[in-house]
């Protein structure tokens, strides 16, 4: 996005707005004061009524210059200070002033030094630049005050309201700002500390319940997997040994599911990771199985795929495979007669899922659409954005149903690494 031109001067519209009116006002003020005060010191060659066309020249400019002092108050400030020791020296001198002045107990200097003196002590930068711009405020002030003249009088006191009221003003803002500064930069500290801290105990409590998984839910899955495989050798009936294997089936794919589940909560981080040049692509579940599923019972879905699914990590299809396998239950339950399309785009980075059902053509029947818990799209939600995705869901213009998931393409998981 392209920086506006305004950014080069101000840090926000405000300053902008204040630095435009200030310099508007002094135009005016100063043409003001030149005809309700004219100048009590004898012409001679000099046009002390309307000035000269040099004198003109350089306050436009000094004036015009203020725009800029928050960018450059050092090379403002250097002007001024040249131009109130060429000032000073033309009038004892004798040729006569450079810029006009109205009256003898004035101040020798520009009429913009009170401004360009605030913004050198406040807005200067770095700390070189500062000691520098305070030498020019003391050449300039030594030069209003005038020490050699007898007596000094009002002349004294205009110069040091001039000269040192706006740089205390500007040390009083500068040390307000770098102590608004301070606290700010403390705030923001302790933000950050508390989303480490926040972020510890999330790692803590993933890594308590990777640890419980593992010791626990893993142990009794193992169990079971190793009965289930010694009822279906020791079983004389042909049916028990079949429901002995497929038991002991579901059982090493739940294993393989809690094995990368594990190891995604122990890794610590839902960042998707390149995975190893050498490693053995896995198997992952089909989604085609789920479309074959629901067409049996009755539900037309539409699968189309896009692109290699060779590409992801078992983890990554496995939790695709859950998303459609919910999605479409949902169909079967609260859209009956709905027709359903699932599509799935892999690439070397992510995967994105979308399955979107038409509005229902039938009553859906109130004992299966009162079953389940009712947290079914929470948990997808939770398990996708587990592996570092993001997950919508909702209506759709139509009247239908849409589910809307994008996953990382590859997801390390340490325990799976581990155990294989």
């Amino acid at each position: 996005m392209k920086r506006p031109l305004w950014r080069l001067l101000w840090n926000s519209k405000r300053e902008a707005a204040f630095d435009v009116a200030l310099v508007l006002g002094l135009q005016v003020l100063g043409r003001v004061m030149l005809f309700l005060f004219p100048s009590d010191i004898p012409a001679g060659t000099y046009d002390w009524a309307g000035g000269t066309w040099a004198d003109a020249l350089i306050m436009h400019a000094l004036t015009l210059g203020l725009l800029v002092r928050r960018r450059f108050p050092v090379a403002l400030m250097t002007c001024v200070a040249v131009l109130t020791l060429v000032q000073s020296v033309l009038i004892e001198l004798g040729p006569g002033p450079l810029l006009v002045i109205n009256r003898s107990t004035d101040p020798w200097m520009p009429a913009t030094a009170p401004w360009t003196i605030y913004a050198a002590i406040r807005y200067a930068q770095p700390r070189r630049r500062w000691i520098f711009a305070w030498d020019l405020v003391a050449i300039t002030s030594l030069l209003a005050v005038r020490p050699w003249a007898e007596p000094p009088g009002e002349t004294l006191v205009n110069a040091v309201v001039l000269t040192v009221l706006p740089s205390v003003l500007a040390l009083y803002a500068r040390a307000r700002h770098r102590l608004v500064d301070a606290l700010r930069e403390r705030a923001e500290r302790a933000e950050r500390e508390q989303e480490l801290l926040a972020h510890q105990a999330r790692a803590d409590e993933r890594t308590r319940l990777a640890a419980e998984m593992h010791d626990v839910v893993t142990h009794r899955v193992s169990l079971m997997v190793l009965q289930a495989g010694a009822l279906g050798v020791a079983a004389q009936d042909p049916e028990t040994r079949r429901a002995a294997g497929e038991l002991r089936a579901s059982g090493c794919e739940a294993l393989e599911e809690l094995r990368d589940l594990v190891g995604v909560l122990r890794s610590g981080s839902a960042e998707p990771a390149a995975p190893a040049e050498d490693a053995a692509p896995e198997a992952v579940p089909g989604i085609g199985q789920l479309v074959s599923q629901s067409e049996a019972v009755g539900v037309p879905v539409r699968l189309v795929e896009d692109g290699d699914p060779a590409l992801v990590s078992a983890a990554v299809g496995r939790t695709a495979y859950r998303v459609v396998q919910e999605a479409l239950t949902n169909v079967h339950k609260h859209a009956p007669g709905a027709a359903v399309t699932v599509r799935t785009i892999y690439s070397d980075e992510r995967v994105r899922l979308f399955v979107r059902n038409s509005p229902p053509l039938l009553d859906a029947v109130p004992g299966l659409a009162g079953s389940g818990s009712g947290t079914g799209l929470l948990g997808l939600q939770q398990r996708v954005e587990l592996v570092g995705g993001a997950f919508r869901a909702g209506a759709t213009d139509e009247g239908g149903f849409e589910v809307d998931v994008i996953l990382p393409a590859y997801v390390p998981t340490g325990e799976a690494s581990a155990d294989a």
